[in-house]
Order: C-alpha cells, then sequence, then structure tokens
C-alpha cells in the first residue's frame, strides 16, 4: 500500500505515506468551498509534477556530476470548469549557478519532460516548462 486518506470532514483529508508515516493534509480551495489552508488535491497534483520534473532531472544530473542543489522552481496551476478539472501546469525551472553546455542543458530538459508523473498526466492538460538557466 502506497498511502492511506481518511477523511476528517469539512472538506479536509490526511492522507499517510505508509513506508515513512509522513503525514499530509488537503483542503477544498476556497473558490470550491474549501476553507484553503493546506495544498488542495489538485494543487498535489501540480506540486508533484514539478517534484518529479525534478528529481528525474536530479537523477541525470547526479550521473552527469552536476549539481542541482540550488535549483528553484515555481508551480502555476490553472483550472477550468464544467467539469472542473485542471487545465494546465505552468513551472519556471530556475538555477542560480550553473553554467552548463548546450548538450547538457538538452539532456536535463529531456529528462524533465520525460518523469514518470509527466508521463501520467492526461494529454488535455496543458504543461508549460520554462528552464532558466
Amino acid at each position: 500500500m502506497t498511502s492511506e486518506i481518511i477523511y476528517k470532514g469539512e472538506l479536509r483529508t490526511e492522507a499517510k505515506h505508509m513506508q515513512s508515516n509522513i503525514v499530509i493534509e488537503t483542503d477544498a480551495p476556497i473558490d470550491n468551498q474549501g476553507k484553503g489552508e493546506r495544498f488542495s488535491p489538485s494543487d498535489l497534483l501540480a506540486t508533484s509534477l514539478g517534484s518529479c520534473m525534478l528529481t528525474i532531472m536530479g537523477i541525470k544530473a547526479r550521473d552527469m556530476n552536476i549539481d542541482l542543489s540550488d535549483a528553484k522552481l515555481s508551480v502555476y496551476k490553472f483550472m477550468k470548469p464544467d467539469p472542473r478539472r485542471v487545465s494546465k501546469v505552468k513551472i519556471d525551472f530556475n538555477f542560480p549557478s550553473l553554467n552548463l553546455d548546450d548538450k547538457q542543458k538538452k539532456i536535463l530538459e529531456n529528462a524533465a519532460h520525460t518523469c514518470p508523473v509527466a508521463k501520467s498526466i492526461h494529454p488535455d492538460i496543458e504543461v508549460e516548462a520554462t528552464f532558466n538557466w
């Protein structure tokens, strides 16, 4: 089992990661009858994509002896109504202290686009990634 999720009431859930026992909570967003005090489930979808992209880049970078330690990304999630769904995820990558050649950049960008979560995102969801080297 990957996780266990409990409904806590008032549109909040508590998810426990079974291997580590780490707990995260979600709230429905304010624009969907919630409190917006935690990540929403759709926030986690967008955030998961960014985290996965950066993790797979980190694996490839490690293989290439490149340190991505100060890499930072900003994730933007866009919603559509009827039915309510994620329509777009925009991710801006920033690498403040790297001096890479074009080949290295291309390899790392390709790694990001081929991460497991990116490959699992429905094709109706637009993914826009900007790499600021």
